[in-house]
């Protein structure tokens, strides 16, 4: 509770939802407490620690092993119960769960201190099922994953009440296993006939309605049918061998649905109920050829739009395609190949649309009911704009890379099942993207003739007009392509926040590392403590399992040959480091709130010559100027630097400049390397990077503070590096290059660039205290976006004016006709680049 406060009831509902989708057991329980009468003392269950995901006081909320209801002989059914209607089984969305309860004074529920939430009513989130009377007196029941996370904070937070009067103790995660029921609605002579069909004699399952009272109950039977069991057995042993000698990218562990005998078994009234199936799974059909690079294409784009929590991703090879388990087992198919489809395989795939699969098929040949496609030469590797009808009825315009095929609609009398979701805005308005519907059970396939599939570094793409036609429109590429996946049935919220990881102290220099250390042992309370009053840091010399993590309490871990890291590389960072005490001492972490408050705690009081730098891979809060928020996905170079300016210096007089300064440094940086010179990055006002004029590669934040005489800034600054989505990352333009020129430029990797910004950046500041602005401004507008730029003012309809340059203190000036030249704030105003406007800030 100390560590996640109030946002312990998002952590369960997110834990939830995850587990239920894994298909993994949990439980919440009461691990410790005054002890019950002997008659009565219950079973405490005590989790390892490593399964435990929250634990307030003494309840703990965990993951554990898989929790079967093989024996329920002796529960008995309640009559509201779903399982004895017909067609009428518990919901796979839905959880089942077992509570367990004792007799115990209900005085114990109160609310959490703090907490205005009321005591919630077990029967008010949930449908009981059966239930077992005695001591625990236990209920077996379903609730829907968002209400059986209501009831498990409840229970958390001592705020649930049994109807019964009771306590609750212990709520376990069930799944229905090999169960078989029968209908309550079946006559007494279909039910005899059922028995002895099925060797099933136990005179309980005989009742007819008749027997059976308003608000009574029966007995649930086990089926023990040995034949239906065996079988069962053997195909799920048959899947298994199938999976390990035949399938190697398919699990071990598919369900596979009984198609024959025990279709049979459902034909004659018996529900067969299977809640042990593995998470769904998307394949991927690339054809015949074993297209791992095409696979990993696709794959990587997918992983970028869905929950990666939610779903497994295989590639279904075409020696898999006629092998039965995988319709039964994964809930989308995507087709990615121009090759002829066999008739073989059309058939399977038809099959697994029958069962309700979804198909997503781009730039394939596969069509079927009412659709062909028609080749139009002229349109193969071609950019394009398409009209994009959305789910709310509005349309998009994107440029996207076509296959050089279109739809053609066949003529028929039921044309209800197709649906036109994209044209070319051209003359003919061809038909790019379509969706069809298949059968009775909910089989839907979009087919896209449009490469939303693929990302821009894999296309042939021949001229510049068409790289950046392709980029411009790339959010909107996923924009598209989340909503189709959306309307497929899968889940595209974004994924879980990462976790917070510890902090390792680094630094250039040995000797600036230990004098550090040195220093730190007089600034520091006994445990190693610095607070803050954002970042409080707690020094410690190695990594302890138990440490606490908190966003205001970070471990810094001393010791530098404990680190590691596959994003970042010190020697590297060393290497490119040439600064005489900027960025020397260096703060590390894989995932953090933000960079520009691990610093807070630390730069008042540390020596000048041990410039401080804070690094992370990624960023759960990052921050942008006027309270916008940063996004900081994988691929990011992230980081805040500490610096210090004398007031009466040349820089110190015109502070607004190191924003400027930084956006020069960034770009200089990679400009300044021998054959990156023409890598097309660019500043522009106040404190952006720029691919050309067009698109935005970073921003800079910059924080002063001034204490006496000293300016203390910190220069927050997130560059898309190795990030392709959504718009665009230097190695973008790298990978550019290297197509247009036949160069062999590597790619560029954070350490590198982070070091060689902060080098330029010193080397920068030194120029300008020197010869003032005059000493930078000529390299400044050799990279920036801006010159002899016409802009309005104010609003679309405002006044002409022409860009000029900066003035003495980095404010931009503008040249109004009749008016002469004005500057203008940064802080004010913004400057709008794809409407060329300066409007005031609000």
């Amino acid at each position: 509770w100390a560590r996640w406060g109030p946002r312990s009831a998002a952590l369960i509902r997110r834990t939830v939802r995850r587990l239920h989708r894994s298909r993994c057991s949990f439980t919440f329980c009461c691990c410790a407490g005054p002890p019950a009468p002997p008659a009565r003392q219950p079973r405490r269950q005590v989790p390892p620690e490593e399964r435990v995901c929250l634990r307030i006081g003494n309840k703990v909320f965990f993951t554990d092993e898989a929790q079967f209801l093989d024996d329920l002989n002796r529960w008995s059914l309640l009559l509201i119960s779903p399982f004895i209607y017909p067609d009428k089984l518990l919901k796979a969305e839905h959880i089942a769960f077992v509570t367990e309860s004792i007799s115990a004074q209900t005085d114990n529920l109160q609310k959490v201190p703090g907490s205005s939430k009321e005591i919630v009513k077990w029967s008010d989130y949930c449908s009981p099922l059966a239930y077992k009377p005695g001591e625990p007196y236990k209920l077996i029941a379903e609730a829907s994953v968002d209400n059986f996370s209501s009831l498990g904070i409840a229970f958390m937070e001592d705020r649930l009440q049994m109807d019964n009067g009771m306590v609750p103790h212990k709520i376990v995660c069930k799944y229905l296993h090999k169960l078989f029921l029968m209908s309550a609605g079946q006559g007494e002579e279909e039910k005899s006939k059922l028995e002895k069909e099925s060797e099933h004699e136990d005179e309980s399952n005989s009742l007819s309605d008749k027997e059976i009272g308003a608000g009574e109950h029966h007995h649930l039977h086990l089926s023990s049918c040995h034949e239906c069991l065996q079988l069962e057995n053997s195909t799920i042993e048959s899947v298994r061998f199938a999976s390990v000698e035949n399938i190697p990218e398919l699990s071990d562990d598919c369900n596979s649905k009984l198609e024959e005998n025990n279709d049979d078994c459902l034909a004659k009234g018996i529900k067969r109920v299977n809640l042990a199936g593995k998470p769904p799974n998307i394949l991927i059909y690339l054809g015949s050829e074993t297209a791992k690079v095409e696979f990993e294409q696709v794959k990587s784009i997918l992983q970028e739009c869905i929950d990666a929590d939610s779903y497994t991703i295989y590639q279904l090879h075409e020696e898999q395609v006629l092998k039965a388990p995988w319709i039964d087992n994964s809930l989308l198919l995507i087709i990615a190949t121009e090759e002829p489809i066999s008739e073989e395989n059309h058939k399977q795939f038809m099959k697994f649309l029958s069962k309700g699969g979804k198909i997503l098929g781009f730039s394939s040949s596969f069509t079927f009911d009412g659709i062909q496609i028609k080749r139009k030469n002229k349109l193969k590797k071609t950019v394009h704009e398409l009209v994009v009808s959305k789910m709310d009825s509005t349309e998009i315009k994107l440029n996207l890379l076509v296959s050089g095929c279109i739809f053609d609609q066949v003529m028929k009398e039921d044309t209800s099942k197709l649906k036109t979701l994209s044209r070319l805005n051209n003359a003919d308005k061809d038909i790019v993207i379509v969706h069809l519907t298949y059968g009775d059970s909910g089989g839907e396939a979009i087919l896209s003739q449009a490469h939303l599939e693929l990302d821009i570094n894999s296309m042939d793409v021949q001229t510049e007009e068409d790289f950046n036609l392709l980029k411009i429109s790339n959010t909107k590429r996923y924009e598209v392509l989340k909503e189709i996946l959306t309307s497929l049935g899968l889940s595209c919220e974004l994924s879980e926040i990462p976790m917070l990881t510890p902090i390792y102290l680094l630094s250039s220099d040995e000797e600036i590392h230990l004098a550090f250390l040195k220093w730190l042992e007089g600034n520091v309370d006994a445990e190693g403590l610095r607070a803050s009053s954002k970042v409080s840091l707690k020094f410690v010399s190695s990594c302890e399992s138990k440490m606490e993590l908190t966003p205001s309490l970070m471990p810094v871990i001393t010791e530098m040959g404990r680190f590691s890291s596959e994003h970042f590389s010190l020697k590297t960072y060393q290497q490119n480091l040439q600064t005489k005490k900027l960025g020397k001492i260096l703060l590390f972490t894989e995932v953090t709130t933000t960079t520009m408050n691990l610093l807070d705690g630390l730069m008042f009081e540390l020596p000048e010559e041990m410039g401080l730098i804070a690094i992370a891979v990624r960023q759960t809060q990052g921050k942008g100027r006027g309270g916008n928020v940063w996004l900081s996905p994988m691929g990011c170079a992230l980081s805040t630097l500490h610096i210090t300016i004398p007031l009466h210096s040349n820089l110190g007089q015109r502070i607004p400049f190191i924003q400027h300064l930084v956006s020069l440094a960034v770009v200089e940086s990679v400009r300044s390397v021998p054959g990156y010179e023409d890598i097309d990055l660019r500043v522009k006002w106040p404190n952006d990077i720029y691919y050309s004029d067009l698109m935005k590669l970073g921003g800079v934040l910059v924080n002063s503070t001034l204490i006496e005489t000293t300016f203390h800034i910190l220069i927050g600054f997130g560059i898309n590096l190795n990030n392709s989505n959504p718009t665009i990352c230097i190695n973008d333009l790298i990978t550019k290059f290297n197509k247009e020129e036949g160069a062999k430029l590597k790619p560029l990797t954070a350490d590198c660039l982070i070091a060689r910004t902060v080098t330029v950046l010193e080397r920068l500041i030194d120029i300008f205290q020197e010869k003032g602005p005059n000493g930078v401004l000529p390299c400044y507008y050799k990279y920036w976006v801006h010159s002899g730029k016409q802009v309005r003012l104010h609003n679309e309809e405002g006044p002409i004016a022409w860009i000029v340059g900066i003035d003495d203190y980095g404010f931009l000036q503008v040249h109004e006709e009749g008016k002469g030249v004005e500057s203008v704030h940064p802080d004010g105003n913004s400057f709008d680049m794809l409407r060329n406007l300066i409007v005031p800030k609000h």
